[in-house]
């Protein structure tokens, strides 16, 4: 699963830097679904960060990646 999560993310990153912005995997637990990312760059103090994190990354990975449940930043 780690694999895949890090398939997409390579897959939307380059949306992201176009605003200043990146993130970066920090987990994957394949026992609970649970993606682990830091935004940074532009994203770090950005009002629109949690959006960014939650309708973009967290949903393009659930429906990518079989087994993820939920995206968290840290």
């Amino acid at each position: 699963m780690k694999d895949e999560v890090i398939k997409v993310i390579e897959e939307i990153r380059p949306t992201i830097q176009a605003d200043g912005g990146d993130v970066e995997l920090i987990d994957v637990d394949e026992k609970t679904g649970v993606v682990k990312v830091q935004l940074k760059g532009a994203c770090t103090h950005c009002p629109m960060s949690e959006v960014t994190l939650k309708e973009g990354i967290g949903r393009v990975l659930k429906e990518k990646v079989k087994g993820v449940k939920e995206v968290v930043g840290v």
